[in-house]
């Protein structure tokens, strides 16, 4: 493990102008400030510098240059690979930036970079609307949307970037730009599924959806029936309208009301649902599925927020997580007989399988018109270990790489970047970008050509991969 050495922690780091908090090894708030979601991750960066505003984090990175630091952006800090943290850098840390300002007659929303999914759906929600996120209300806005953003409005919406209309951006020399449609289109492309390769972004403008009550919540099968269940969903969503969603994944039933007291702590075959209709309509999307008889149907009108919040309390911050993940383009017989294999023997009550559609509206837009490229790819697969001890960590780590491994062959090649662990390499990286690698890699070139955003499913300048 690779620490701050003694004399480093000594010489304190002055940061001209920042008016936000400083933290750096020693101080009393220096082990909090470092901890991430993901508790498998021990980093100690050189500084923590907790901006309040877009002045701040012009001077955090400015001081980054001057010491030779690399940068880190600190917004949710949900990312599996423990991105927003690093050993011997400089983490900006926009957990303080959380303003959300929603323009109802526009339909557009302004969002601070250190703002969750949880600010975003409590301002939105007021005025009937939504912006597309992902499942669980805490992830922070700017790492979900940089990576793509996949969630329960994907099919009706698009992903997170297929709403965004423009980025407000620090780059590597400390100078402030906005990136949209007409001013630096390039740097706009990328920034829509290139990550954090760019710069730290301390705003987002989205457009926003009518969403208000929605039609969602799981039905549970028996675990043995996994087979036929994923076969008629793959079916239904390949048929449905955009409005209707829905998930498939292996879960443990959490031992905790309303859930039946003879189905908890058993593993199950889940499909989640999301359907932003009125009820007579979704009911006939849900109709086959009711007709096969769940264990379980939790499907009911519910706030948007409600659904989005529903996985908050099972994964608290702290617990010890590791990913794998794929883009699948079919669900063969070989793929469904791993996933029936594998999926009954979750390690954990916290350990999962989800896959989830990419079609609908978000697969209607061109491979090469966003960075995310894997638009064409029917579903994201996500295997993940947890554990809420240390000591489970390398049980969980061995299941789900056993899992991916046996089913990786029957896959597309690439991943959401977003789930792609830290430990996969460049190539992995490149097979997600696919035909995108080049040009994410020239705009690299422009914007930060000496790689000082390099903490993240990196993209290195030319420069970089030339030596």
């Amino acid at each position: 493990m690779t620490t701050t050495t003694e004399t480093q922690q000594n010489a304190r780091i002055d940061v001209p102008g920042f008016r936000g908090e400083l933290i750096e090894p020693g101080d009393a708030a220096y082990d909090d400030a470092r901890a991430v979601y993901n508790g498998s991750i021990d980093r100690h960066p050189r500084l923590i510098a907790r901006a309040v505003d877009t002045a701040d984090v012009v001077a955090a990175v400015r001081a980054a240059r001057e010491h030779g630091l690399p940068v880190a952006v600190r917004g949710g800090a949900h990312n599996a690979g423990g991105l927003a943290v690093g050993d011997d850098a400089l983490v900006v840390d926009l957990s303080r930036m959380r303003s959300v300002h929603v323009d109802p007659a526009e339909r557009v929303v302004r969002v601070e970079g250190g703002a969750t999914w949880g600010d975003v759906d409590h301002a939105t929600h007021a005025f009937g609307l939504a912006v597309p996120s992902g499942i669980i209300s805490t992830t922070g806005v700017g790492g979900l949307t940089l990576g793509g953003g996949l969630g329960y409005l994907a099919r009706q919406f698009g992903l997170t970037i297929d709403s965004l209309l423009s980025a407000d951006v620090v780059l590597a020399d400390g100078s402030v730009v906005t990136a949209d449609a007409e001013r630096h289109p390039d740097l706009f492309w990328a920034l829509r599924g290139g990550g954090g390769n760019f710069g730290a972004v301390t705003s987002f403008t989205f457009r926003a959806h009518p969403v208000a009550d929605v039609v969602g919540g799981p039905m549970f099968f028996d675990v043995d029936r996994a087979t036929e269940v994923m076969q008629a969903w793959d079916a239904m969503i390949g048929e449905a309208p955009d409005e209707v969603s829905c998930w498939f994944g292996f879960v443990t039933v959490p031992p905790v009301d309303p859930f039946p007291a003879e189905l908890q702590g058993h593993v199950v075959a889940a499909l989640v649902w999301c359907i932003n209709a009125p009820e007579e309509r979704a009911a006939e999307a849900l109709a086959p599925f009711r007709d096969m008889g769940p264990l379980m149907d939790g499907v009911g009108t519910m706030p948007f927020p409600a659904l989005q919040s529903a996985f908050d309390a099972l994964y608290p911050p702290g617990h010890q997580w590791y990913w794998r993940a794929d883009f699948v383009d079919a669900l063969g017989d070989d793929a469904l007989a791993v996933h029936q294999r594998y999926g009954p023997t979750l390690p954990t009550p916290q350990s999962t399988m989800h896959l989830y559609p990419i079609n609908g509206a978000a697969g209607r837009v061109g491979r090469n018109d966003t960075a995310f490229s894997h638009r064409q790819a029917r579903y994201a697969q996500v295997i993940v270990g947890v554990d809420p001890e240390a000591e489970g960590f390398e049980k969980v780590r061995g299941w789900t790489r056993e899992y991916h491994d046996a089913l990786h062959p029957y896959s597309a090649g690439g991943a959401y970047v977003n789930m792609l662990q830290d430990d996969e390499g460049l190539d992995r990286v490149m097979a997600s970008y696919r035909d995108n690698f080049d040009r994410l890699t020239a705009v690299k070139d422009r914007y930060d050509p000496d790689n000082v955003f390099c903490l993240n499913k990196n993209v290195p300048p030319r420069t970089s991969q030339e030596a």
